[in-house]
């Protein structure tokens, strides 16, 4: 069985556009997320928090409002239905 040199020749070719093109939105896809990236550091900075201490400052805040939860039940009447 011959090979058919031109055919396979196109479809490489074919291949290779198609592999650039894939390429090319995946660089254009990676610069946006790098500019997000940048945008979400400026403005968790502009609040006075440092990216690396975002999870502890998370942590810190769900404790302050769990205890003003339970400081607000504490205060209310319980009212049974």
């Amino acid at each position: 069985m011959a090979i058919d040199y031109e055919k396979t020749i196109s479809q490489l070719k074919d291949n290779l556009e198609k592999a650039k093109s894939m390429r090319f939105r995946a660089e254009a896809k990676l610069e946006q997320l790098n500019k997000q990236k940048e945008e979400v550091v400026k403005e968790i900075k502009a609040m006075g928090l440092e990216p690396e201490n975002i999870d502890k400052e998370i942590e810190k805040i769900q404790k302050e409002i769990d205890a003003l939860i339970s400081e607000s039940r504490e205060l209310l009447p319980t009212v049974e239905a």
